[in-house]
């Protein structure tokens, strides 16, 4: 692919993109209507801007993770970060769900955010110690299996009111945020963009590998930190209010490249950012008419879109990035 020469595809991603947010808006009970200002106000705009939020961070997070890792099928939840904010929230709904009365779903969610940060803080102080991104790779998806496993114990011992709103939670859902929420996983946003923004160069150095980015010049170790920790805080915050949407941190970044044509992530984070958010409106839309989670909708839409880019090169994945 070629590094040096986007095709200009950004303008009709903006395009796209707020032709989807206007239909987003409109979607919803009872049809679409100014006069129905409370629900405009407090109900859709909250959901709109959660999922565009959500979908951006995911798919930079992703778009970071995959040149990282050099690998096509890396997300933002493949390192345990998700399953931190699973056991969290499972430990939120059993140790106080039976013993305090006011527990709610803002508990939960500051809990998923907690053990989502709590796993983040591990694989910084981890990453020192694992000079290999394969091997601290490994480990992360050995601390998602283990995080898992710690989650199924504590469902059974949770009572049933609890369950229901853990579930509720991993279904993956942009609905009942505050505008409070989304400016904190705004904050988020911006923040690891700018820190990816900051070492786009290293990440294109790092798609030849960690030999020819040490040669060129760069500090590996800590250019993996600072991507690592900004993709965690990317991930820990979206998945804290909204569950674990999957697939967006995995696809977004391959349409990116796509539509640039380019793998230089000067052009790739922002076609990203846009192509998630845009993939995260379409699912809400679609989860809106349906009556479907949108967790599961975003699923749905995944391998239909990820097929023909692996088709349209032979089926070798490593290609994605050429």
């Amino acid at each position: 692919m070629d590094v040096t020469r986007p095709k200009p595809y950004l303008p009709a991603l903006c395009a796209g993109f707020l032709l989807l947010a206007a239909a987003d808006l409109a979607c919803g009970g009872g049809g679409f209507s100014w006069a129905e200002g409370a629900v405009l106000w407090k109900l859709r705009i909250p959901r709109v801007l959660t999922a565009l939020v959500c979908g951006g961070a995911l798919a930079v997070a992703g778009a970071g993770m995959q040149s990282l890792f050099r690998n096509p099928l890396a997300d933002p939840h493949i390192l345990g970060v998700s399953g931190g904010a699973g056991l969290g929230a499972a430990c939120a709904v059993v140790l106080l769900g039976t013993a305090w009365p006011a527990f709610t779903g803002v508990t939960m969610v500051a809990a998923a955010f907690a053990g989502a940060t709590l796993v983040s803080l591990l694989l910084l102080v981890v990453s020192r110690r694992i000079a290999s991104g394969p091997s601290l790779l490994i480990f992360g998806v050995l601390l998602g299996f283990l995080l898992s496993a710690l989650t199924s114990i504590l469902q059974y011992t949770a009572h049933e009111e609890g369950l229901k709103l853990f579930y509720s939670w991993m279904a993956g859902s942009f609905s009942g945020n505050r505008y409070a929420d989304v400016a904190l996983m705004a904050a988020a946003l911006i923040i690891g963009f700018v820190l990816l923004s900051w070492r786009r160069k290293g990440l294109d150095l790092l798609l030849f590998g960690d030999a020819y980015a040490t040669l060129a010049g760069a500090d590996v170790q800590r250019l993996r930190r600072v991507i690592l920790g900004a993709c965690c805080l990317l991930t820990a915050a979206v998945t804290a209010f909204c569950g674990p949407v999957g697939f967006v941190g995995i696809i977004a970044p391959h349409l990116a490249r796509r539509l640039m044509g380019s793998s230089a992530h000067r052009d790739v984070l922002p076609a990203a950012l846009l192509s998630g958010a845009s993939l995260a409106l379409l699912a809400d839309i679609l989860s809106q008419l349906a009556g479907l989670p949108a967790g599961s909708t975003i699923a749905l839409l995944g391998l239909p879109l990820l097929l023909p880019l692996l088709l349209q090169k032979g089926g070798d994945g490593n290609t994605l990035f050429a």
